[in-house]
């Protein structure tokens, strides 16, 4: 459990489900950072919830006196060969930003899957260079970049492609 100000990041709960689909849901709904422009059903989020902590996936949020404002969790691939891989997701709500919260959500999450995950990878739009910032000083590299991969409210961006690798000492791909 870290401390920022007065926000405390810790490992979410079944109990942070309503705060998560409300921060999830004013994060959807600034069209700016996610491909959900809304919240799916509580339910949904409850069983993400729930899926994440079954499996051991790090999931941390970010309270705020009791309100969740942010979270982030990375979630275990389970395509056959890819299993080492981790999908990094992460939000924050508005009122949060700048202050170095998520900055302490991604390095708690990151922290707690270095002993479960070879691999980490995220996707982020070209215009969100806050967060590319951060993803870059945590550690992660660019790979690739899927142009015009987004339309939103009539406006083409970019989508960056982004890992970081735990160790360098994993097998080496096989040639072709």
């Amino acid at each position: 459990m870290t401390m920022t100000m007065a926000i405390t990041i810790r490992h979410i709960t079944p109990a942070d489900a309503p705060g998560f689909h409300d921060a999830l849901d004013s994060v959807a709904r600034e069209r700016r950072f996610l491909r959900l422009t809304s919240a799916p059903p509580l339910e949904r989020s409850q069983a993400f919830i729930a899926d994440n902590i079954a499996k051991g996936n790090p999931q941390y949020v970010a309270v705020d006196t009791g309100v969740l404002v942010g979270w982030c969790d990375i979630c275990r691939c389970d395509e056959p060969g890819s299993e080492h891989c981790g999908a990094l997701g992460m939000g924050l709500v508005l009122s949060h930003r700048g202050k170095g919260i998520g900055r302490d959500m991604l390095a708690a999450t990151l922290d707690a899957a270095q002993s479960r995950f070879d691999r980490v990878e995220l996707d982020v739009y070209a215009s969100n260079t806050p967060a590319i910032s951060l993803y870059e000083k945590s550690g992660f590299t660019h790979e690739g970049r899927r142009r015009r991969a987004i339309q939103r409210d009539g406006r083409f961006d970019d989508i960056i492609i982004m890992g970081l690798l735990f160790s360098q000492s994993l097998p080496q791909p096989i040639p072709s």
